[in-house]
């Protein structure tokens, strides 16, 4: 049993992080797997040597240097939806390297955790606990939150996650859309009423809430900067779940700090792992989270399951989620 076992073992695949079960399971089953030890190039460029295959997670990237090191390599799987700056996907399809992601995988728990951002910082609820904790409890008289019903949100990008945060505001809340994209969501707006695309301006000046759901693009750096901002209400929340450079953390660390926005909460960082570098940990209206919105567990075993699509381009099929064309 175990020779017949070895002999299914065809390819040789590189994560740069362990993942749930259920996707190294399938991996298993085809591939001998070995994890990264460090995330460094230098390293990478050794251990790519002789690998068919890599799964990259949150960390790292994939560079063309370490692609034209890696003679074998057929496929690249992203174990999530954002490729921005992680992977050269120009590089890969210039080798001929397929990159497949899981773009379906972790909307739902961005979505949720975008309004729940939104909910805590309405309900001023991390002052709330750190009153309670303190046995303060003359802080219910002071500590006065909003209603999110009837509020506008203006959401950025409206793919997936855009979509869902908006769904959930118009279902739970009875919140009127406002969103910005390149592209036109007709069926949306038809299926929910009071849904519209606008433009940008309109959108920060018009909305009580705003989420940044739009992907990352170097022609998008600090896309909300000083002066978006200035246009936004002095009682606006804004949310970033989608990318830390989307927005400029100075610019938002002044307009917290003098009540020129009433708070923000942010889940991504303009560098990543997040080390402190901003000044917006000062600030009790703003809250955290370490870039973990799509680790639920039921998105966890959702983008593992990349595994399918590598096994399915190293065995000359076509990959469910398929990033780049090959042809």
């Amino acid at each position: 049993m175990e020779k017949d076992l070895l002999t299914m073992i065809k390819y040789n695949i590189l994560l740069f992080d362990d993942m749930d079960p259920k996707g190294e399971k399938v991996l298993k089953e085809k591939a001998k797997i070995k994890i990264a030890k460090s995330l460094e190039e230098d390293y990478l460029l050794e251990e790519v040597k002789d690998v068919d295959g890599i799964i990259i997670r949150a960390n790292g990237k994939i560079t063309r240097k370490l692609m034209e090191g890696a003679p074998k390599l057929k496929v690249i799987g992203k174990h999530g939806v954002g490729i921005d700056e992680q992977i050269d996907v120009q590089a890969a399809t210039d080798n001929k390297i397929q990159v497949v992601s899981t773009p379906d995988a972790n909307y739902e728990s961005v979505a949720e955790q975008t309004i729940g951002f939104m909910i805590a910082i309405s309900k001023k609820m991390r002052k709330a606990d750190i009153a309670t904790r303190k046995l303060d409890w003359n802080a219910r008289y002071h500590l006065i939150g909003q209603e999110l019903y009837g509020k506008r949100l203006g959401i950025i990008g409206f793919g997936k996650i855009g979509r869902r945060v908006a769904e959930i505001g118009i279902l739970a809340f009875k919140m009127p859309i406002l969103y910005y994209d390149k592209f036109e969501y007709k069926t949306f707006e038809e299926k929910y009423k009071n849904c519209k695309k606008v433009p940008l301006e309109d959108l920060l000046k018009n909305s009580d809430y705003i989420s940044i759901n739009i992907p990352y693009f170097p022609e998008l750096h600090h896309l909300i900067g000083e002066g978006e901002i200035d246009l936004m209400k002095k009682s606006a929340y804004i949310i970033n779940t989608s990318r830390g450079k989307l927005w400029d953390e100075n610019s938002l660390y002044k307009a917290l700090k003098i009540g020129k926005i009433a708070g923000a909460a942010t889940d991504v960082y303009e560098e990543e792992p997040f080390k402190g570098g901003t000044k917006l940990r000062e600030l009790d209206n703003m809250i955290f989270s370490p870039h973990m919105a799509a680790h639920t567990k039921e998105a966890l075993v959702r983008m593992s399951l990349v595994a399918e699509d590598v096994i399915a381009v190293l065995e000359g099929k076509e990959p469910k989620y398929p990033v780049n064309r090959l042809n």
